[in-house]
């Protein structure tokens, strides 16, 4: 088994289920068979506020903090969100990123602008980046707060993690009566 640690940084919105992508996640890899630390920063926990959660895992993970400079994959939820922890990526890293626009208050208010191509920045940054339209998935799936699932789904295909894992992972960690809709989004963010 591969000594080394992976790191993955994942960064949203307060409400949009990034810290229930964060648990599916780390219950995956620990089925998989890793070692997992989690840690997870609320900038405001209510509703709009940034919310991040660093996943380490791999044969012995010591600590949950992702040094900047130091995540693998930078998995986003929002656009600025994920614009914003760029620097905590590692050259030669990954992003995979929700294609969507939380307007925050400063914007809102006429304070301040939201930056423009996003997209294209992220691209611009880093030449393997993946900008999944998480809205559509969640759509099709029959449930739009699914969302997070379907991403997780567009994640785990860049993950060696057996498909059963997440499966299993998905079963432990989501409400019976939710289950049915988050499988279908997580098959459908495996496949876009």
């Amino acid at each position: 088994m591969d000594s080394k640690v992976t790191n993955i940084l994942l960064a949203g919105v307060g409400g949009q289920g990034t810290l229930l992508a964060s648990e599916v996640l780390s219950e995956a890899l620990m089925i998989a068979g890793h070692d997992v630390k989690k840690s997870e920063i609320h900038g405001m926990s209510q509703r709009g506020g940034s919310v991040v959660s660093h996943v380490r895992f791999g044969p012995k993970v010591f600590s949950a903090i992702i040094p900047e400079g130091g995540a693998d994959i930078l998995f986003g939820f929002e656009l600025l969100e994920s614009y914003r922890y760029l620097p905590w990526l590692k050259k030669g890293g990954k992003v995979v990123v929700n294609d969507l626009k939380i307007i925050p208050a400063p914007v809102a208010m006429g304070q301040a602008e939201y930056p423009a191509d996003i997209p294209e920045k992220l691209r611009a940054a880093v030449a393997d980046s993946r900008v999944v339209n998480g809205m559509a998935l969640a759509e099709q799936a029959g449930n739009l707060r699914t969302v997070n699932i379907a991403l997780l789904g567009a994640l785990s295909c860049e993950l060696d993690i057996p498909e059963e894992a997440w499966q299993q992972a998905l079963r432990n960690m989501v409400p019976e009566r939710f289950l049915d809709a988050n499988l279908k989004a997580f098959a459908l963010g495996r496949g876009a």
